[in-house]
């Protein structure tokens, strides 16, 4: 949310797709019209690749020793996988600090495990159990949201002042929390 309110433009563009795919449909969006909406879906992807829920996955033991990109790993080595940084590789990524979700549309890219580029969730045996409910509450929640409400910042702060710095835990979190008065439109 806090992402979109700072890109206006790109909360329009959400709005709209929103607007049209609503106007044959029902009036609230449901679990069934995820597929439909595409930018939807690619907001959702570029805040997962920017701002992971854990930026460390859950730590990995090595079961042998083996090499990996000329280092070498190892056997009951604990590794542990920095999808923060992932997610700001700029060899993977062109311009990764700006939140562009239409670079999603360039690629074929989930966030479910299959693409190493972007596992905000894990992969394999260890991918987070709450992966698909996540990924309904999340497209369901957000477009909720954009759908009926434009948005403004608490105290009359600029979009492009907010902080959108984040602060490490187990979990990520952004430093200063995100306050969003709705306005009805």
């Amino acid at each position: 949310m806090a992402e979109l309110i700072r890109n206006p433009h790109k909360m329009e563009k959400a709005q709209s797709e929103l607007t049209k795919f609503m106007q044959n449909n029902n009036k609230n969006i449901h679990e069934h019209d995820i597929s439909k909406l595409p930018y939807l879906q690619a907001i959702i992807k570029e805040t997962l690749r920017l701002h992971p829920p854990a930026p460390l996955l859950l730590p990995h033991r090595a079961m042998l020793d083996l090499e990996i990109q000329g280092f070498i790993v190892p056997k009951n080595a604990q590794i542990l996988c920095n999808v923060w940084a992932m997610g700001r590789d700029p060899s993977i990524w062109s311009d990764p600090e700006t939140f562009i979700p239409e670079r999603f549309f360039e690629v074929k890219i989930d966030y479910k495990g299959h693409d190493f580029m972007l596992i905000p969730f894990g992969a394999g045996r260890r991918i987070c159990p709450g992966l698909n409910s996540a990924h309904r509450m999340l497209h369901i929640v957000l477009g909720s949201l954009i759908q009926k409400f434009d948005w403004k910042l608490e105290g009359n702060i600029r979009a492009r002042d907010m902080d959108m710095g984040d602060k490490f835990g187990i979990s990520l979190s952004k430093k200063v929390p995100l306050m969003a008065i709705p306005i009805k439109f």
